[in-house]
């Protein structure tokens, strides 16, 4: 970049930068506290993303750092294994991003069905939720959903004034005020003003309505020394990496990881008219971020749309956007400690619970109705077994249930019979496979044994050697009575199973009878 385009970029990227950073300092410290870890591991996180990961990305104008579609996914790891083997899992799942991005391998990460990432997002919305209702009340969440929401009858109980708590529902009026200005100001803001984050306001008021009244509830806890939330991984840390279960953990995270950075990606990429994104580049960035981050003991990275999208709608022009908000993101741990620590943790809460529920997107799943009930079903399925479950079990289950519609609709023959005399057309339109022998049975059951049977093949996607071959069945027992099949040769082997040379064959067969 010469020193002409660096003046003329400057100063959109450094007002660009300052707004990300508004953005991303309270969600970097809620998403953290949502996972079970320290607020400053998010923000080590963000830091690494903007420096690093911002230096190295194929698209220039994401934003990377901690993401709430990932807190339900490492809040269960934190829970299961604790917080010491969450370094070596980043560092294989950031491994396996880089090697992904080196082979060229960016493009199959975004082969995933629609209606199965918007159910994972609804999923993980509800279980933000879920947990960050506690959260707000200053209760400490369940392991799981179903868990969370059994508990939350007790835990509202237990936070009001007459059942001898009250702290809780005052720390959760701060949340409330926290969503209620969000809200708000998403309605109602200036036109001037359309740049000041919403959350960033929200957190602001909340915490000076905490000072002004002297409410005595949770606060957010910042290391004197930002060394202090770095843990860096020991080498015996490595060997557990030997367990299964950590394995099929990385390979969870870096697949999620990086289908929700590449799906952003793309998002940013439909926002402006700059140059487009590199998948491969910005998949191996995400890896080296991830290893980074895995290193330092801090939380796992993708790239995060809403701060790319506040990114690129106060007008950044270049990565040099995102690389000065992590500048920002280390002044204020650094030089403001004392006043993030003045921050209601039922504050950052409610962010997330805002958050949470911008992820249960009814348009979406509004819109994969015009494809059919199928894909609604996938989105609310994938949703709930989330839910039930737990994040690699949900998007499994959408994945075999999209694999089993494509199934179902690959095997989708319809067959009509059309008579004119002793001639009958077969019909056929779709695939003709072994799966649909009983129905071709039946069909060929209802023509008359002295039929001469037509077959034109040009309504099949494909046919397998079992109709074939019930086809030339017919046409054997019944050649005494004078049938004859006539199999319209066009385009035959481009539908038939096998060779070509048996395509031809066939085709002469049907011919010579």
């Amino acid at each position: 970049m010469n020193q002409e385009t660096i003046k003329s970029t400057l100063p959109r990227d450094l007002m660009a930068s300052v707004v990300v950073f508004l953005v991303a300092l309270p969600l970097c410290m809620g998403i953290a506290i949502a996972s079970g870890m320290p607020p400053a591991k998010g923000v080590v996180t963000g830091i690494i993303g903007g420096l690093v990961v911002g230096w190295l990305a194929g698209a220039p104008l994401q934003v990377s750092g901690p993401a709430a579609g990932l807190t339900v996914l490492v809040f269960e790891l934190v829970q299961q294994h604790g917080a010491a083997m969450l370094g070596p899992i980043l560092l294989l799942a950031g491994a396996l991003q880089w090697v992904a991005g080196r082979l060229k391998w960016g493009c199959w990460f975004r082969v995933t069905a629609p209606a199965v990432v918007y159910g994972m997002l609804a999923g993980i919305g509800i279980l933000i939720v879920l947990s960050q209702l506690h959260v707000m009340m200053d209760a400490k969440p369940e392991a799981s959903g179903l868990g969370n929401l059994s508990a939350f009858p007790a835990a509202l109980w237990a936070a009001l004034p007459f059942s001898g708590g009250g702290d809780g529902m005052i720390a959760a009026s701060l949340g409330l005020l926290t969503i209620v200005c969000m809200a708000a100001w998403d309605r109602l803001k200036p036109q001037r003003l359309r740049l000041l984050p919403g959350a960033l306001l929200g957190v602001a008021a909340a915490t000076l309505v905490g000072l002004w009244l002297e409410l005595d509830v949770r606060r957010v806890e910042v290391p004197d020394n930002l060394a202090d939330a770095i843990t860096w991984l020991r080498p015996t840390d490595l060997l557990a990496l030997a367990d299964p279960t950590l394995l099929v953990a990385a390979l969870a995270l870096a697949f999620i990881a990086s289908a929700e950075t590449l799906l952003s990606a793309a998002a940013v990429d439909r926002m402006h008219q700059g140059p487009r994104a590199d998948f491969d580049r910005e998949l191996a960035a995400q890896g080296v971020g991830n290893m980074l981050c895995g290193m330092l003991g801090a939380l796992p990275m993708t790239g995060v749309i809403v701060r790319s999208s506040a990114n690129v709608q106060a007008g950044a022009r270049t990565r040099l956007s995102a690389m000065l908000h992590a500048l920002w993101l280390l002044a204020a741990v650094v030089l403001l400690a004392a006043l993030l620590e003045r921050i209601p943790v039922a504050s950052l809460a409610g962010v997330l619970i805002y958050t949470g529920f911008k992820l249960i997107d009814l348009r979406a799943l509004r819109q994969l109705g015009r494809y059919g009930r199928m894909a609604m079903l996938i989105h609310v399925v994938t949703a709930l077994t989330i839910v039930a479950t737990d994040l690699l079990t949900g998007v499994l289950v959408g994945f075999a249930l999209t694999l089993a519609q494509l199934a179902w609709q690959a095997s989708r023959l319809k067959i009509n019979l059309i008579h004119e005399g002793r001639r009958i057309e077969l019909r056929m339109q779709g695939a003709a496979t072994f799966l649909k022998v009983p129905q071709l049975s039946r069909a060929l059951e209802s023509v008359p044994p002295d039929a001469w049977l037509q077959v034109p093949m040009e309504h099949l996607r494909y046919i397998d050697h079992a109709c074939m071959e019930l086809l030339e069945e017919w046409q054997r027992s019944n050649a005494p009575q004078g049938a004859r099949l006539i199999i319209e040769p066009r385009a035959l082997t481009r539908r038939v199973e096998g060779r070509r040379r048996q395509a031809a064959h066939l085709a002469g067969l049907a011919e010579g009878n």
